[in-house]
């Protein structure tokens, strides 16, 4: 990396040296280390550079802490950055020329382009810096941060350009020429509000996907975002995202839909003309559903949003991941959602072509959906009945873990007695865990008469003792189990996904995860714990 630094030494202006400064702090940005799972590469490597950079003694290691100072991805990096340049200006090393501009940026306007498609937002943010020619209010450079809505709104790509005035004209150009095509201009609180969205959004698939040893580029879409121009330009997007200024009042967050509200649009679109030809009321009615939910949770509180893109992406990546569908359902999804093209695309303001466009983009993915869609009872080789139980929501994402935590629910052995066995009650909860820990369950007592007696009124203080201590391991093996049921948070089953691929047995894995939970003073103490497992 110092060697590379001493590229920075033959730059003249500021923004050639944040991009080289940034293009390396990239370098390992949504890696993990092989081996040690959960480990943060981000604030090892990072500060390890530093380090480095601080003991070095050289004009290369000086450049590199004047760009990492203003550039750092944590506000502890910059602070020993810092420190780093008091440390060898105290060896009278000269500092490069435009160390002094690092960070001076100020932001000049921002606009987003678009279709109105609405996949994609390119978010244009212009800069300059105080030792740019030209009027004052004239930007010098850009930064473009292209937003994918298909992908649950993280980050595509971000790219810089001096050419700003090329690039506006193009906009406009296309907007003019083109009737599907959207560019405007941006308050900037505005622009920074849907960043700051944005990256947390980015760092939390990230996060994700690696906490689980998934490949990023499944976690967010076809290409990934932690290599190419997003990794090299991330750093730089978010010393950029600091000097923003603060939101308004008036930013909108994203809409919120409760239940009442999903289920109010859903019977709108069943009591339409569009949805009248659809034979089963039933199928349809679970399809739409999943439809919205697909538009209220992954595309920003925008159901009524249509594109070719999107469903594709929700046809062929979401739905096959997150949604048990019966067979009639399976049959049924392809028309439903023509149906809801039909009434939802001129709702969003989409013109007849647009419509067309994406219907038949439906129609060409039916194929492929057949395909793509598994059936979890030939996938797993569990029947109806095991899934309905182990998945009463229909979250198929969430089959492995409860599995996990409740394996017996996968069997047969409870066909006979399944009301016993409820996963989603207290009771039912501890029925499975007496019964998966010691063989054995306590059924619901009955009333007990004047005279009856039972072993348990003969207990001596050993066997309360016993009792007891039973009883305290099944409490917190039912909470693990409920958190494990639900997924919260999403460190635990990804920790113990890595121990399991250690070779780890059930009975192991539990007992580690037990010990995290207890140790664990509240859900930020648990998360970091378990990211170190």
């Amino acid at each position: 990396m110092l060697r590379a630094a001493r590229a920075l030494l033959a730059m003249r202006h500021p923004l050639d040296a944040e991009i080289g400064v940034s293009e390396m702090l990239g370098s390992w940005w949504g890696l993990t280390i092989p081996g040690t799972p959960g480990l943060d590469v981000e604030r090892r490597l990072g500060e390890g550079l530093v380090a480095h950079a601080r003991s070095s003694g050289t004009a290369a290691g000086l450049a590199l802490l004047s760009g990492v100072a203003v550039l750092g991805t944590s506000r502890r990096q910059r602070v020993l950055a810092k420190k780093g340049i008091v440390e060898l200006g105290r060896q009278n090393i000269a500092r490069p020329p435009w160390a002094s501009a690092l960070g001076e940026a100020r932001p000049v306007a921002a606009y987003v382009s678009g279709t109105r498609f609405g996949d994609t937002d390119d978010l244009i943010c212009t800069f300059r810096y105080d030792t740019d020619p030209g009027p004052a209010d004239e930007a010098a450079h850009a930064l473009i941060a292209v937003i994918d809505h298909n992908s649950g709104g993280v980050l595509r790509d971000v790219w810089v350009t001096t050419k700003v005035e090329r690039l506006l004209e193009h906009c406009r150009a296309e907007q003019a020429d083109n009737p599907m095509a959207t560019f405007e201009p941006l308050d900037l609180g505005h622009a920074r509000a849907l960043l700051e969205n944005t990256v947390a959004k980015t760092d939390q698939r990230l996060a994700d996907s690696a906490a689980a040893h998934a490949d990023p580029a499944a976690a967010t879409g076809a290409t990934g975002p932690s290599g190419g121009s997003l990794a090299a330009h991330h750093a730089l997007l978010r010393a950029r995202l600091r000097v923003l200024p603060q939101p308004g009042d008036d930013v909108l967050a994203e809409p919120v839909w409760r239940h009442d509200r999903r289920a109010m649009l859903a019977a709108r679109f069943l009591a339409s003309d569009e949805a009248a030809e659809l034979s089963d009321s039933y199928a349809a009615s679970r399809c739409v559903d999943h439809i919205i939910d697909y538009g209220c949770d992954r595309d920003a509180g925008r159901p009524l949003r249509v594109s070719p893109r999107k469903v594709e992406a929700f046809l062929l990546t979401w739905l096959p991941r997150r949604v048990v569908l019966l067979p009639s359902e399976q049959e049924a999804m392809p028309h439903v959602l023509a149906a809801w093209i039909r009434w939802a695309g001129p709702r969003s303001g989409l013109p007849e072509v647009a419509v067309g466009a994406t219907l038949d983009a439906l129609w060409e993915s039916t194929a492929s959906f057949t395909t793509a869609y598994r059936d979890p009872t030939a996938s797993f080789g569990l029947n109806r009945k095991a899934i309905a139980r182990l998945l009463p929501d229909r979250d198929l994402s969430a089959l492995p873990r409860r599995m996990f935590a409740f394996p017996l629910l996968a069997s047969d052995l409870l066909e006979e007695s399944a009301g016993d066995f409820d996963p989603a009650t207290p009771a039912g909860r501890r029925a499975l865990l007496r019964l998966d820990h010691f063989g054995e369950y306590d059924t619901p007592a009955g009333h007990r008469g004047k005279h009856e007696t039972r072993a348990d009124d003969w207990d001596t203080s050993d066997h309360a003792n016993e009792h007891a201590a039973s009883e305290e391991e099944i409490a917190a093996h039912e909470h693990l189990a409920a958190r494990l049921w639900n997924g919260e948070p999403p460190a635990l089953w990804a920790a113990a996904q890595r121990l399991l691929d250690r070779g780890l047995g059930r009975p192991a894995v539990l007992r580690i995860l037990l010990d995290a939970l207890q140790q664990a003073e509240d859900d930020d103490a648990l998360t970091a714990a378990l990211d170190n497992l």
